[in-house]
């Protein structure tokens, strides 16, 4: 067990600005590798003499071993931290769900943090985790990079950030998204294509600047409105917008959330969809095979997103996906799952 915890620390790369390691003690006591490890699991083998001097220059150094690392030796369980902006929104949930069938087949624990309320930040999540688990799996946006700042040598897995600064990164093509919902909605004939886009920054940038570039390459004129990222700001945006004698014959809109609070201001002015307007939105939850009419949506296997984040993480945590290579990083695709509503 001894010889697997050395691997793991001689195979996981450190980042920037990260904590110390188990190498960093080891040369400041004047060891071994093993000797650190039997030091700070209390293991037998060595001197009291050696234990205490090892130990009095970890904690001169800031080293924390490595809660997985313990986990070798000890036989403890690995704990996943899941950083989650808002589980009022159904994609997370069905998110979350994947991570944990996926994490509980693997014996692992899942400790989930919704952050997005109030003040808290993905930082604050990661801040109430770090100390309780041994890897990150996160929505964690432009603190991703200083979220494994705080985890040191344990790997945070970043979603929906293709250029993080974590160990691992999960991101969408959404370019791929874009051109498939544009080609579709261009197909049916239709030309005054809007966009309904989440106001923030992140991943709702990215969505919106992968739909521009899609318009401009197909030569596509595109009118962007933006509202909060719930149905009900959308629906009294684009209620506003119809108001103002906005008339688009397509609208596509960042999330199917959003999608169906634009279905019901459709209805409530008297705008038919399919006919009048088609409506495209993008995730897949259920929710979509709810609405009237049913939403016509770019797809995620969310069960996929959620096994590939677990299989990734598993790599990082043994060592063999190196940090910051380019297996660290996995790219997933939509798919256009046609409906009623366009």
């Amino acid at each position: 067990m001894v010889g697997s915890l050395d691997l793991l620390a001689m195979s996981t790369p450190r980042l920037p600005n990260q904590r110390a390691t188990i190498m960093d003690v080891a040369a400041a006591a004047g060891v071994s590798r093993q000797t650190v490890t039997r030091a700070m699991n209390d293991m037998t083998g060595i001197s009291a003499v050696t234990r205490e001097r090892v130990q009095s220059v970890a904690i001169k150094l800031g080293y924390t071993p490595s809660r997985f690392a313990k986990g070798l030796v000890q036989g403890a369980s690995v704990s996943v931290g899941l950083a989650i902006p808002d589980l009022t929104n159904p994609y997370f949930p069905a998110f979350a769900s994947s991570v944990v069938e996926a994490a509980t087949e693997l014996n692992w624990t899942v400790v989930v943090d919704d952050y997005g309320h109030g003040t808290a930040s993905a930082l604050d999540a990661v801040e109430r985790l770090a100390p309780q688990v041994d890897a990150i799996i996160g929505y964690l946006g432009s603190d991703a990079d200083k979220a494994q700042e705080i985890m040191g040598r344990r790997p945070v897995l970043a979603l929906d950030v293709p250029e993080s600064g974590a160990a691992g990164s999960i991101s969408f093509d959404y370019d791929h998204a874009a051109r498939l919902a544009l080609e579709h909605v261009a197909g049916m004939g239709r030309t005054r294509v809007g966009f309904l886009d989440a106001s923030g920054e992140g991943h709702a940038a990215s969505r919106g600047s992968a739909i521009a570039r899609a318009a401009v390459s197909l030569g596509i004129e595109l009118t962007l409105c933006t509202a909060e990222a719930s149905a009900a700001a959308a629906r009294e945006v684009v209620r506003a917008l119809l108001a103002e004698s906005y008339r688009p014959d397509a609208l596509l809109v960042f999330n199917d959330l959003m999608a169906a609070g634009a279905l019901k201001a459709f209805e409530d002015r008297g705008v038919d969809v399919p006919r009048d307007c088609v409506v495209v939105g993008m995730d897949g939850i259920p929710l979509g095979e709810l609405t009237s009419p049913e939403l016509t949506t770019l797809s995620l296997d969310l069960r996929l997103v959620g096994r590939t984040a677990v299989g990734l993480l598993a790599g990082l945590l043994a060592g063999d996906v190196q940090a910051g290579a380019a297996g660290s990083a996995v790219i997933l695709r939509h798919d256009l799952v046609v409906r009623q509503s366009a």
